[in-house]
C-alpha cells in the first residue's frame, strides 16, 4: 500500500532538478538498491529528494550525521510536506558520559547522563507515527542504529479509550500506570496522569496536550462508561476538541511484562554463574567479587522496582535475544513485507526508502559506531564490571544496517568511495535553479610579507603590498562584505583557535570600505564611518540547541562573523554568507582534504556575491584537486547561464527558529521572563538583581524550588552567565 504524500511546491523543479528526479524515480522503479545524487552545494538536493519521496509513496528514513543538520532537514521536510507526518529522532541526551574503565590507572568512570525531555517526546512521536500511519518521514541522526525497545511489545500494550465504552476510573488508572505513566497531584507533564473527582487527566508522551476522560456513573446492571473525551491545551486548558477515541502508547520505549522480567532475571543468574566460574578458572578473585556484588545488587533493584542504573546492559535478556543477535532499533519500527524467494522460502524485507544525507560523512560514521562501543565494553567485561551480555547492548554493525534498510539514495556534493562503488547509478545535479555559480576562488599566503603578493589563481590582477597575514587580510575582506550587509565565515583547525579568533574579532573596530583593485589595500569609502565586528564561534562543544540558536542569529544579522572548525561544512543553509575564509588551507589532513575543502567552499555558493579566500603558503594535492573541481563546476554553470540567458540571484530563504520545538518549558519561561524584565534591569541593574535574589530566597523558604530555579537562571542570563562553554585556559609554560 502506497502512502499518500502531499508535496507542497513553493516552486517548480528547475536547473538539473527535473532530470535528476526522473532518473532517481526510474532507478527506484527498476529496483536499484543503491543510487547516488551527486549535487553541488545549493542545487536543491533536499527538494529533489522530496519530489522522489512523494512519487515513491513509502515511509522514508532520512539519516544525517549530526543533530544540527537533522533539525534543519526536519524543518525543510515539514515545509515540503505540511499535511504529512515529519518527525525528528536524535539522541535524547543533553550530556552523556558512558560507563568506562581505564585499566592502567585503575580508574572506573560511572555512567552520567542528562536527558532532554522534549527530545524524548519527539522520539516517542516518531515511533508512534511509524506504528499508526504510512505517510511518515523520520529525520534521524546515527541514534537510529542504537538499541530501542521491541516495536511488537511497544505496540501490543497500548491503551485504547473510546467514548461510550465500558471503563471505570480505577481500572483506567491501573492501565495507564501499567504502561509506565506516573501519577501526580502537580502540573501534568508528558507521561504523567492525575485523578480529579470523577475524571482522569493525562498527557501522552508524544504531544503537548492534556486528555480529560469523564465517566458516566454505573446504571442498574451496567458498569461505568466513558462519557466524554476532551483534548485540552496544556497551558490555557482551552478545549481543542472532543475525539471519539484516543490511543495511548507506553511512556517508555522499553516494555517488559512481569513474566518476561522474571524469565530475564533467571537468565541473568545463569550467565552470572557461568562468568564467575570463568573468573575462578582464570584466578581472578577481585573481578569475580566485583561482578557478583554488582549483578546481585542490580537484580535486587530490578525485582523490587523494575529498574536499575545501567539496566540497558541486560537488554539482551529482557528482549529474549540470542548471544550476538543485534538489538531492536528505530529501523525495526519501519514497515516490512514478507516476500517469497525463487526457491520457495519466505523472507522479511524492508518496505521503506532510506536517504543518507551528506553520505561521505554519514556512511563512515555509521560504520564506526560498533567498533568504539565494543572496545569500551570489552574492557568492562574483562575486569568484572559487566556481564558478557552487556556487549549486546550496542549499535548495529554496518553489515547489519545494510540488511535492515531497503532501497537507498545517497546525497552528497562529494560522494565517498563506498557510495561510488555500490551505486548502480550516479545522478549529477550541477546546475542551480537560481542560476548561481560556484564561488570565485582566491589563494593568498598565510604569513605576513613586505613583498608584493600575487595570487596563484587569477585574482583579477590583484596585487597586495605590504601583506599583513591571513587574519588581517580576512578582517579587511570581512569589513567590505559586512559593510554591504553580508555575512562572513572563517574556518580554523582547532576549537581553541576558533574561540581565540572569535574573541579577537569581536568588538574590533574597522572602517567601512572596499578593497582597491590595484593596491589590494582596504580604502575607506567617502562618507562612510567605522563599524564594530561582531563574531561568535561554533564547534562540537556547544550544546545542540545553542548551535541552532547561533546559526539562526547569524542569519538574522545579530552578529556578522561565524568562526568554526568542522560544523561549517555540510548542509548548513546560510544564503546570507558572501565570504568564506579558509585559514591554513595548506595543512594537509582531514579538515583540509579535497572533500572538506569542496564542502567548505560550498558555503558561499548560495549568494550571488559569494567569494572564498584560501590561505596557503604552498599548493597541496588536496588544494589543487578542490580548486580544479570547483572551477569545472563553475565553467559548466556559467556556460548553462549564458546559453539560457539566466541572471543569477541569491537564494531567498525564510529564517525559522528550528530550535523552538526542542527547547524545554523551563528555557521558554526564562526567555519570556527576560523579555519582560530586561528594561527594568537596564534602569538599575544592581537594585533589580538584589530584588530578584530576595524573590528567589522567598521561593526557597516556601519550598517552591521550581520558581527559585527560574529566577536563578534569569539572573544568570541577565548577568551574562550562560551555559555556553568558556574559552579553555592555557596551561602555563614549564619553567
Amino acid at each position: 500500500m502506497l502512502a499518500q504524500f502531499k508535496l507542497h511546491l513553493p516552486f517548480q523543479p528547475a536547473g538539473d532538478q527535473p532530470a535528476a528526479i526522473t532518473l532517481l524515480e526510474e532507478g527506484l522503479e527498476k529496483g536499484m538498491r543503491h543510487q547516488t545524487l551527486l549535487g553541488a552545494t545549493g542545487t536543491g538536493k533536499t527538494f529533489t529528494v522530496a519530489n522522489v519521496i512523494a512519487q515513491f509513496g513509502k515511509p522514508t528514513l532520512v539519516l544525517a550525521h549530526n543533530k544540527t543538520l537533522a533539525a534543519q532537514l526536519a524543518q525543510e521536510y515539514r515545509e515540503f510536506f505540511p499535511d504529512n507526518a515529519v518527525h525528528y529522532f536524535v539522541s535524547y541526551y543533553d550530556y552523556y558520559q558512558p560507563e568506562a574503565y581505564i585499566a592502567h590507572s585503575d580508574t572506573y568512570i560511572e555512567k552520567e547522563a542528562q536527558i532532554n525531555a522534549e527530545i524524548d517526546r519527539l522520539r516517542h512521536a516518531a515511533t508512534q507515527a511509524l506504528l499508526t500511519r504510512r505517510d511518515v518521514i523520520i529525520v534521524a541522526s546515527v541514534s537510529a542504529i542504537y538499541g530501542l525497545g521491541s516495536p511488537e511489545e511497544y505496540e501490543k500494550v497500548n491503551v485504547k479509550i473510546e467514548k461510550g465504552k465500558p471503563e471505570n476510573r480505577s481500572a483506567l488508572i491501573r492501565k495507564l500506570t501499567g504502561i509506565y505513566f506516573e501519577r501526580t497531584n502537580a502540573d501534568l507533564e508528558p507521561g504523567k496522569l492525575r485523578a480529579v473527582g470523577n475524571t482522569v487527566e493525562f498527557m501522552p508522551v508524544n504531544e503537548k496536550a492534556i486528555y480529560r476522560i469523564s465517566f458516566l456513573p454505573a446504571q442498574a446492571g451496567d458498569g461505568e462508561r466513558v462519557a466524554r473525551i476532551e483534548k485540552l491545551d496544556y497551558i490555557s486548558r482551552a478545549k481543542l476538541g472532543e475525539p471519539k477515541d484516543v490511543f495511548v502508547f507506553p511512556a517508555k520505549h522499553f516494555i517488559t511484562s512481569e513474566a518476561e522480567r522474571n524469565r530475564a532475571i533467571e537468565d541473568i543468574k545463569v550467565e552470572l554463574k557461568e562468568q564467575l566460574a570463568k573468573f575462578k578458572r582464570e584466578e581472578k578473585p577481585l573481578e569475580a567479587e566485583r561482578l557478583k556484588r554488582r549483578t546481585l545488587h542490580d537484580l535486587a533493584l530490578i525485582r523490587e522496582i523494575g529498574y536499575t542504573s545501567g539496566i540497558e546492559n541486560y537488554s539482551r535478556h529482557f528482549d529474549g535475544r540470542a548471544p550476538g543477535e543485534p538489538p531492536h532499533t528505530l529501523l525495526s519500527y519501519f514497515p516490512h513485507v514478507t516476500r517469497r524467494s525463487p526457491d520457495g522460502t519466505k523472507a522479511v524485507a524492508p518496505d521503506f526508502l532510506t536517504v543518507i544525507d551528506e553520505s561521505h560523512v554519514t556512511v563512515p560514521q555509521l560504520g564506526g559506531m560498533y567498533a568504539g562501543d565494543k572496545s569500551r565494553k570489552d574492557v568492562l567485561v574483562e575486569h568484572g564490571f559487566r556481564l558478557p551480555s552487556a556487549r549486546d547492548n550496542r549499535p548495529l554493525q554496518f553489515e547489519e544496517f545494510e540488511e535492515r534498510v531497503g532501497q537507498v539514495i545517497y546525497t552528497s556534493a562529494t560522494p565517498g568511495p563506498y557510495e561510488k562503488q555500490r551505486s548502480e547509478q550516479i545522478v549529477e545535479q550541477i546546475i542551480r535553479p537560481t542560476g548561481l555559480v560556484d564561488p570565485e576562488l582566491m589563494v593568498r599566503p598565510v604569513s605576513e610579507s613586505t613583498k608584493d603578493i600575487v595570487s596563484p589563481l587569477p585574482d583579477k590582477g590583484l596585487t597586495m603590498s605590504p601583506y599583513r597575514g591571513q587574519v588581517n587580510d580576512f578582517i579587511e575582506e570581512a569589513a567590505t562584505v559586512i559593510g554591504r550587509g553580508g555575512r562572513a565565515l572563517a574556518t580554523t583547525l582547532t576549537k581553541q583557535m576558533a574561540e581565540d579568533l572569535a574573541a579577537f574579532l569581536n568588538g574590533r573596530e574597522v572602517f567601512r570600505g572596499e578593497r582597491s583593485r590595484t593596491t589590494g589595500t582596504l580604502r575607506q569609502a567617502q562618507g562612510e564611518g567605522t563599524q564594530l565586528l561582531r563574531a561568535e564561534y561554533l564547534h562540537s562543544d556547544v550544546k545542540t540547541i545553542d548551535r541552532i540558536d547561533i546559526l539562526s542569529n547569524f542569519r538574522k544579522g545579530k552578529f556578522d562573523i561565524l568562526v568554526g572548525v568542522n560544523l561549517l561544512r555540510e548542509g548548513l543553509d546560510l544564503p546570507e554568507v558572501e565570504l568564506v575564509g579558509i585559514l591554513d588551507a595548506d595543512k594537509e589532513g582531514f579538515l583540509r582534504s579535497e572533500t572538506s575543502l569542496i564542502q567548505t567552499i560550498g558555503r558561499a555558493a548560495r549568494n550571488v556575491l559569494g567569494k572564498v579566500v584560501l590561505y596557503a603558503d604552498q599548493m597541496t594535492g588536496s588544494l589543487e584537486r578542490a580548486i580544479s573541481e570547483t572551477n569545472r563546476r563553475r565553467d559548466i554553470q556559467l556556460a548553462y547561464n549564458k546559453k539560457h540567458g539566466i541572471t543569477p540571484k541569491t537564494i531567498q530563504k525564510e529564517i525559522r527558529d528550528i530550535a523552538e520545538s526542542m527547547r524545554s518549558e523551563h528555557d521558554k519561561t526564562i526567555s519570556e521572563l527576560l523579555a519582560l524584565d530586561t528594561i527594568a534591569y537596564k534602569d538599575d541593574p544592581a537594585a533589580f538583581i538584589k530584588r530578584k535574589r530576595q524573590e528567589m530566597g522567598a521561593a526557597v523558604e516556601q519550598l517552591d524550588f521550581e520558581t527559585a530555579a527560574l529566577i536563578r537562571d534569569e539572573i544568570y542570563k541577565l548577568e551574562g552567565v550562560t551555559s555556553k562553554k568558556k574559552p579553555r585556559s592555557r596551561k602555563p609554560p614549564h619553567q
